[in-house]
């Protein structure tokens, strides 16, 4: 990668185009799940079973030619299989760490919500750290780092809410849903054809990847916007529908997504649509509601939008230009 925008546009127009080719009809989820990557955040997919939560995660691997790995959460799960423990050598006499399969580039936790709290929260500091404490050594996870996550809304039964501090944690909450008539159509060809997540040719590799992540890093934003993305935040901690509004590692995370979905738009810099589209998909997992709002049906949706309707916008600041190299 040369470090120029029209680079960076163009691999990741390809990256889409690639992962289209396994994924039909969901072009803006699947931007958006790369747009998380390049942000260095982690994902959430909740929707029913058969919606192709699973092959979108193991296709962007694919893409990217990147190492993966896919953990079933189950109640018996244990925090050592997921992140790995020590194991005594007979031959040396001692204990030798054995990697779990969180040390991979990306990480699919399928139905995360069917294993134990204690569990899940082996997860907390690897998500946030990009590292995994055992005794008293920290193991790095390879980079780029994101984990998948997977729950099905509907089957409860046997389930685990996840905590506040868990769903923090990840950048952006998606639902692909059902396809349209004409993509599942598409969508039997290529199953007809043989076409597989593993199949596709990847797009880059993991060196290209971190290119594009440092692009990120250098694309502004101004202090105007800054403001709006924490009045957004703030005006939901004083909302009375809730009994959580959207915290401080929330507006970091809207921020440095808002950074990615600029670059992907050939910017230099984050303007207010930017952080609208995104809203969303970064706020409304981290909004608590309030018992009596649940018991009327209100969504974290709506009260999202109530916000971007309600907080006023700055003026746009600046027009053109690309990411500096």
């Amino acid at each position: 990668m040369t470090g120029t925008q029209d680079t960076f546009v163009s691999w990741f127009n390809v990256l889409l185009e690639r992962i289209g080719q396994v994924i039909k009809g969901k072009p803006d989820k699947i931007a958006l799940c790369l747009v998380a990557m390049l942000a260095e955040g982690h994902i959430l997919l909740e929707d029913v079973p058969g919606t192709g939560k699973t092959s979108l995660a193991r296709t962007i691997a694919a893409a990217i030619r990147g190492s993966s790995n896919r953990v079933q959460f189950t109640p018996d799960l244990l925090p050592s299989d997921v992140t790995g423990g020590l194991i005594y050598d007979q031959a040396s006499s001692r204990f030798d760490f054995r990697r779990g399969p969180v040390f991979a580039n990306l990480v699919l936790a399928d139905e995360i919500n069917r294993a134990s709290p204690k569990t899940q929260s082996a997860l907390l500091q690897v998500m946030e750290e990009r590292q995994v404490s055992v005794d008293i050594t920290t193991h790095d996870v390879p980079t780029p780092f994101m984990i998948i996550a997977t729950q099905n809304p509907i089957e409860q039964e046997g389930t685990y809410r996840l905590p506040e501090a868990q769903l923090d944690r990840f950048l952006m909450k998606l639902s692909l849903g059902y396809m349209s008539h004409d993509a599942e159509i598409e969508m039997l060809r290529s199953v007809g054809g043989g076409m597989k997540p593993e199949s596709i040719d990847p797009v880059l590799d993991v060196r290209g990847v971190q290119e594009m992540i440092t692009h990120v890093r250098q694309v502004q934003v101004e202090d105007p916007v800054r403001s709006y993305i924490v009045r957004l935040c703030d005006a939901t901690r004083s909302m009375p529908e809730l009994r959580l509004g959207v915290s401080s590692r929330g507006a970091v995370g809207l921020m440095q997504a808002g950074r990615a979905l600029a670059a992907t738009q050939g910017r230099a810099y984050v303007n207010v649509d930017d952080v609208k589209l995104l809203a969303p998909a970064v706020m409304a997992h981290r909004m608590l509601l309030s018992l009596e709002s649940e018991l009327n049906g209100v969504s974290a949706a709506d009260l999202v939008a109530r916000v971007l309707d309600t907080v006023e916008t700055p003026q746009p600041a600046r027009r053109g230009g690309g990411v500096r190299a």
